[in-house]
């Protein structure tokens, strides 16, 4: 350990080793030597319990640092509050370095795997299981807005009703005839290279037939109002959850649900069986462009085979699943938008939610309903 003589910035008081005396410039032009001085005294088995700094000159943030490695942050903070001709911007910078050494807690213990995933497993059960109770009674609710509105036809907003049918229906027609041609188109461009090998390219047309009277067009038109309306719902009833628009209306007196919420699902459950019907045309008429191109297949020879072996049930099949997937898509569209919190950060979040959760729900009715047709016989 230095004598006191021989150090130019740190001693230790004659009267009392634990106290020290600092002085000198603490800077980063004399950090080497500062660096070996706490080094030494650091290697000591004295223990210091206060200290001096009013005698310091100049003091930057490498030498704060410096000071703090000797010190300690707890007793330079103590200093930094008790040793009030110290000026405010030193004691200050003294304070924030000390709380920035300060060790910071230890991790806890990583708990066993399996009790981990079990522990992950419960509380997404029950999340889930909170959401389902909370998407019931929001359908609960607007189940019995319709039968209200049902009863009295003279409660419909029929304007509300006239204009989402228009930005969710006639906006996305050239979308989903487009998106349902190209599937047509690929569908039929894959089925004639199967069965060419079995030499039975005509069956295409029944294979571009079942594929979107039962399935394709009503689904493909689903996932497409998932993304597009869905999120559209969730994003205008969300911004006006933040603005504060909800609270107004219910100042009224009003009832958002069936300002709100009923003229949307009304709209959709209108919507997306006409848009159902449009993919339906503009899949097949793909397919029959395929075949009239690549097959040889005339497309009078393309009617007479769809009419003769495909069943009017199959168009049933399709189409009644649309209006189901339509209430639902409607629903949490909606019911995301009432959970914003207020921020910009909560209607992104919940409009991703509103999108992932239709597009599965869709998914899986689908799957569902096949293999009740399926066993139907249907």
């Amino acid at each position: 350990m230095p004598d006191a003589s021989d150090s130019r910035f740190i001693s230790p008081s004659p009267d009392n080793p634990a106290h020290l005396n600092i002085r000198g410039d603490w800077v980063l032009e004399h950090y080497a030597e500062l660096r070996r001085q706490v080094e030494q005294l650091r290697c000591g088995s004295n223990r210091f319990t206060s200290a001096d700094l009013q005698q310091i000159g100049q003091l930057d943030t490498a030498g704060g640092q410096l000071l703090t490695e000797l010190l300690g942050s707890e007793l330079i903070q103590q200093l930094s509050a008790e040793q009030q001709a110290l000026p405010e911007e030193r004691r200050v910078l003294l304070a924030r370095i000390a709380d920035s050494l300060q060790p910071h807690d230890q991790p806890p213990a990583r708990q066993n795997a399996l009790l981990e995933m079990l522990g992950n497993l419960g509380r997404y059960s029950l999340a889930l299981y909170q959401h389902l109770k909370v998407l019931l009674g929001f359908i609960g609710m607007t189940l019995a807005g319709l039968i209200g509105g049902l009863l009295k036809p003279s409660t419909w907003r029929i304007t509300s009703i006239v204009a989402q049918i228009e930005q969710i229906a006639l906006n996305a027609v050239a979308i989903v005839a487009l998106l349902t041609f190209m599937v047509g188109a690929v569908i039929a461009f894959l089925g004639a290279t199967v069965l060419a090998d079995f030499g039975a390219t005509i069956y295409t047309v029944d294979l571009i037939a079942f594929s979107f009277l039962r399935e394709f067009a009503v689904l493909l038109t689903a996932i497409l109002m998932a993304g597009r309306t869905a999120s559209a719902f969730t994003a205008q009833i969300g911004s006006m959850k933040a603005n504060e628009e909800i609270d107004a209306i219910r100042t009224l007196g009003l009832n958002p649900l069936h300002i709100l919420v009923l003229p949307r699902v009304i709209a959709m459950m209108i919507s997306l069986p006409a848009l159902t019907f449009i993919g339906m045309l503009s899949g097949i008429f793909g397919g029959a462009v395929v075949c009239a191109l690549a097959l040889d297949i005339s497309p009078t020879m393309f009617l007479s085979i769809l009419q003769q072996n495909v069943a009017v049930q199959h168009f049933y099949l399709g189409m009644s699943k649309a209006p189901l997937f339509a209430f639902l898509i409607a629903i949490i569209g909606c019911m995301e938008g009432f959970k914003v919190s207020g921020s910009a950060e909560s209607v992104g979040e919940h409009t991703t939610s509103a999108v992932v959760q239709s597009i599965f729900v869709v998914i899986l009715l689908d799957a569902l309903a096949a293999l009740f047709f399926m066993e139907m016989g249907w």
